[in-house]
């Protein structure tokens, strides 16, 4: 290997990632005064290069090219994946890792991260999942509560955008929310026949879209495909606001390009910085500073420690892994109303959610523990299926109809048998020992989601709607659902994790992981809004307390 270049000068800090953690790591540290480094792996975007009002008429291929996938079958499998935006995923050719048993790996790297395509619902945690083992007696409890991450939840909240409606549940607490987004008809339906028959809640998506102005951002105009990018800003990514607000303070450089290779150690058990290669030289190159932080998505900033030979004391590194089980529930069909497709509303990018219910206040029901929530809608949509022929035919089918359709979210338990670890005979593109993943689905796993499909298709009966269906043959392939967390567990026990309660690793006291590795069991709502507020907690606590071990 070429002789690395370092450079200079020393900075207060290091972020590995620029995503939706590492974004609010640049964000919270420059604006306390920090000096920092920001490094993504993948090339530099703007605003420029979003394309969500292009239509597939105006792409080459119709924004259908099978050569786009050609070196993406993985990444391919994503819906957000498309002609009009694979070069933010990476290619699976210079990027492979190793599936003992199926597990499908999502990966951008861009600036911005998956923050670029996230699905945006947001959803605050409680002490029914940080304290879940206290409740039904599986696994380790967090060593964090939700009293302590209410500020950060708070922050987070006002700063980003979330608009919602408040509900009033334990298990799902309510965040600061912007004005909610409009229900449709059938979905308003379902929402008030679902608690008056089952005394079960719908709410709108608690989702990170603006829907009134906010910092110079536009409210959303709903056009629909957010996976492409928002020009308007309507959507939070840390493109178009951490990131920029960084660099607002001239206390940071961005190094993009940059393939994070290994934590470089000093000899006195500190980090000293971060090896990387050059994305297109292939040249090593160190940046070296105080403090490194972690941001670079669940299995990779794991890669990460792993390939450096630290901070595996408790034996918990690479371990735990979870995502969440999901492709099941039922679909049905509700017959009232006008369904002509045009008389509905906008494309609005959101739906319903159908809070966990099962094991509230009970520790167990039909053998299993924890629980699962649903993502869902119905909109007017053509009846391709109308009966007639010719014009008659035509008719029908304009007339629509409304489809609704709810499917399950499902908690994962944590267990250590589902474990990431490096693979030594498989290197990247440039040359970095990549990931073996053993992962599946656990009993319990597989217990939550049947009665999900089964639940799913009796709420969908007891609200009146017709031809209910129940959906998902089999759950989906770990990895999925991209929320793939744990595998650098918190505890407050050095011998059970990685990390302590600030995110800080045992082993070495001047790292920190404040990505979805960090977790210690996965709860069973979307993840991203936790990550962030878990991020601004631990770089509160860099701030506060530990820049006093910096400046001794």
């Amino acid at each position: 290997m070429a002789q690395v270049s370092t450079s200079q000068p020393v900075f207060d800090a290091i972020v590995v990632g620029s995503g939706a953690t590492g974004g609010w790591a640049a964000k919270w540290l420059t604006e306390n005064g920090m000096k920092v480094a920001l490094l993504e792996a993948g090339q530099k975007i703007s605003p420029k290069d979003y394309n969500e009002h292009t239509q597939a008429w105006q792409m080459p291929y119709l924004a259908m090219s099978p050569k786009v996938f050609k070196d993406r079958p993985i990444q391919g499998r994503c819906y957000a994946c498309s002609e009009y935006n694979a070069n933010w995923f990476v290619s699976d050719v210079d990027n492979p890792y190793t599936q003992e048993k199926p597990f499908w790996w999502i990966r951008q790297r861009v600036l911005g991260g998956r923050s670029n395509s996230w699905g945006r619902q947001s959803y605050r945690m409680s002490n029914l999942d940080f304290k879940a083992a206290s409740h039904d007696g599986y696994g380790e409890d967090w060593p964090v509560s939700y009293e302590d991450l209410v500020p950060y939840y708070e922050t987070v909240e006002k700063y980003v955008g979330i608009s919602g409606q408040s509900e009033g549940l334990s298990q799902l607490p309510d965040s600061i929310f912007q004005p909610p987004m409009e229900m449709s008809c059938s979905e308003t339906l379902f929402r008030d026949r679902l608690k008056a028959r089952m005394n079960r809640t719908v709410t709108i998506g608690r989702v990170a879209i603006l829907t009134k102005a906010l910092n110079g951002r536009q409210a959303c105009h709903y056009c629909g495909p957010c996976e492409r990018g928002c020009t308007t800003a309507s959507y939070f990514n840390s493109v178009h606001t951490t990131i920029p607000d960084a660099m607002k303070t001239g206390r940071m450089t961005l190094i993009t390009d940059a393939v994070a290779a290994k934590v470089v150690m000093s000899d006195g058990g500190k980090a000293r910085g971060v090896m990387y290669i050059d994305r297109l030289t292939r040249q090593p190159r160190e940046v070296r500073a105080k403090v490194v932080l972690l941001c670079a998505s669940t299995l990779e900033s794991t890669r990460l420690l792993l390939n450096s030979g630290i901070c595996n004391s408790s034996g918990a590194l690479g371990h735990y892994l979870m995502d969440h089980i999901y492709q099941g529930g039922a679909t049905a069909v509700y017959d009232g109303g006008e369904a002509k497709p045009w008389a509905g509303m906008p494309r609005r990018p959101n739906g319903i959610y159908v809070p966990r219910f099962r094991n509230v206040k009970e520790k167990t029901t039909n053998g299993f523990i924890r629980g699962y929530g649903y993502q869902g809608g119905s909109q007017p949509e053509f009846n391709m299926g109308a009966p007639g022929f010719g014009a008659k035919y035509k008719e029908a089918v304009r007339q629509g109809r409304w489809n609704i359709n709810i499917g399950l979210w499902g908690e994962c338990l944590a267990r250590y048998d589902n474990k990431v670890e490096i693979d030594k005979n498989k290197v990247d593109a440039w040359g970095i020992p990549t990931l073996k993943v053993n992962c599946t689905w656990g009993d319990n796993d597989l217990k939550l989601w049947a009665d999900g499909k089964v639940q799913a298709a009796e709420m969908l009966e007891a609200c009146g709607f017709k031809d209910v269906k129940q959906t998902g043959n089999t759950p989906s392939v770990p990895g999925f659902c991209i929320h793939e967390i744990g595998t650098a567990r918190m505890s407050n026990d050095p011998k059970k994790g990685v990390l302590n309660k600030y995110c800080q690793a045992h082993d070495v006291e001047n790292i920190f992981v404040t990505d979805g590795a960090a977790w210690v069991s996965s709860g069973c709502q979307n993840p991203t809004l936790t990550m962030m507020a878990l991020t601004i907690r631990a770089c509160d606590y860099i701030v506060r307390e530990y820049s006093k071990k910096m400046t001794a």
